[in-house]
């Protein structure tokens, strides 16, 4: 099936099922303030779900390391994301990490990526290990890191309603996950280099 951002057949239909669901909530759609709703809505959803229209590789472009195989981490990156369970938004900042192998990727890229990821539906989890596991398949780096608070408004808006609650998650990959002294050190500067 056509997604919205492919035809016009597709956002007619996406339009439709927004009016529907301003009927199913009560809502008149008829009312001035609503009229062009559906249209609005559909076109936001052109970018906050941008991500699938992405392919994560296409921004893998590697230059030569010459020679630096120090951790390079990129902190505090602003992301807003979906959640898949109740299509609200979640957001917050991720720091993205890698120890170079032969090769370095531009910073403008580790962001450009965590972007691809979060412009889809998503659970912040899959988010974390979509990210390093791009950057094992795309950069081949010793180790490859993420970790990622977030304010989850599905937790804030409805349910059990905490509206102090901040999620942190990690994935680590290759030389950050190691057990060995040379890991752990990896694992220890990392740490240290987020909290600067």
């Amino acid at each position: 099936m056509d997604t919205i951002f492919e035809s016009d057949i597709s956002t007619n239909y996406a339009e439709d099922n927004i009016l529907q669901l301003l009927v199913g909530i009560g809502e008149n759609p008829n009312r001035e303030g609503l009229q062009e709703t559906p249209m609005r809505v559909v076109k936001s959803f052109k970018q906050l779900f941008g991500g699938y229209q992405l392919d994560p590789m296409d921004v893998m472009k590697t230059f030569d390391a010459n020679g630096h195989d120090e951790i390079v981490v990129l902190k505090n990156v602003e992301f807003y994301s979906m959640c898949e369970h109740h299509m609200l938004p979640f957001f917050g900042h991720a720091h993205i990490a890698y120890i170079p192998n032969k090769k370095v990727i531009g910073v403008s890229k580790l962001a450009r990526l965590l972007d691809i990821y979060s412009r889809r539906l998503q659970i912040q989890e899959r988010l974390c290990d979509q990210i390093t596991t791009a950057l094992m398949e795309g950069l081949n780096p010793r180790g490859a890191a993420c970790i990622i608070e977030a304010n989850h408004l599905c937790m804030r808006m409805r349910g059990v309603e905490k509206q102090n609650s901040v999620m942190q998650t990690s994935s680590l990959k290759g030389a950050f996950i190691d057990k060995n002294p040379e890991g752990i050190a990896s694992r220890n500067e990392l740490m240290n280099l987020i909290k600067l």
